[in-house]
């Protein structure tokens, strides 16, 4: 377990195993949930299940981890897939070419994860996923929006109700609450002010492409490689130390 030493050192024996023999669900493979999947593969857990629709675009190279010019125009959770297994042969990975919708959720939910990581880009299936999730009680990680922001020491980890200064967040905690959720959704955000305004038809920011419906066009916004690759390993962090025990 060479590879590992160092987690194994820093989280102890016990942690580790933990993290081990977890199992996390990944829904959208992009720019966020792509450095949010490396970094669990490097962390040690040997169960992935990766879930994303969508193909490597040229578009994609300024902040996706997976997209390369060798791997354009490849399914994202393919290409995922051997890019784990080169980090970890022993991690078992479950690629799902999927759309994250009302017919795919039992699939991509079951069996239940130990933690769920949201980073798709259609609100409509983002209000889907996690009202289905919170109401099997699955613990849950959500990025919000990561495009136009520029400040890397704004971005916050907090409940969905408790965020601020995003737009995204905004709009699903309305959402959300009409179906009677009111808490219990751990978010990534950031409080940097930006101005956006969603309309209909509803998509997000910048994450992954998994679950926005087939030819359906999305809105384009400016992002750095840097941001959006922060914000998944912040992702990874958190579920790295609430798995381990370590989380404050």
């Amino acid at each position: 377990m060479e590879r590992f030493s160092r987690i194994q050192s820093f989280l102890g024996e016990e942690g580790f195993q933990i993290l081990q023999q977890s199992f996390i669900t990944v829904v959208g493979i992009g720019a966020v949930g792509g450095h949010v999947a490396e970094a669990l593969a490097r962390s040690g857990i040997n169960r992935l299940r990766l879930v994303d629709f969508d193909t490597i675009q040229p578009s994609n190279i300024n902040r996706q981890i997976m997209a390369l010019e060798t791997t354009l125009g490849r399914p994202k959770v393919e290409v995922a897939l051997e890019r784990i297994t080169a980090i970890n042969p022993a991690c078992r990975v479950e690629p799902l070419q999927l759309f994250a919708g009302d017919e795919t959720l039992a699939q991509i939910l079951y069996p239940q994860p130990d933690i769920l990581i949201d980073a798709i880009d259609s609100m409509n299936a983002k209000v889907q996923l996690l009202s289905t999730a919170h109401r099997q009680r699955i613990p849950i990680i959500s990025s919000m929006g990561a495009a136009l922001r520029s400040d890397p020491t704004q971005i916050r980890v907090a409940d969905l109700m408790e965020t601020k200064n995003c737009p995204l967040a905004r709009r699903l905690r309305q959402r959300l609450r009409r179906s009677g959720i009111e808490r219990g959704i751990s978010c990534v955000f950031s409080t940097e002010p930006v101005s956006y305004h969603y309309q209909e038809p509803e998509e997000l920011p910048d994450n992954d492409a998994s679950s926005a419906e087939p030819g359906r066009q999305r809105r384009c916004l400016g992002s750095l490689p840097t941001l959006t690759g922060i914000f998944g390993l912040i992702i990874a962090n958190e579920v790295i130390l609430r798995l381990s025990g370590k989380h404050l």
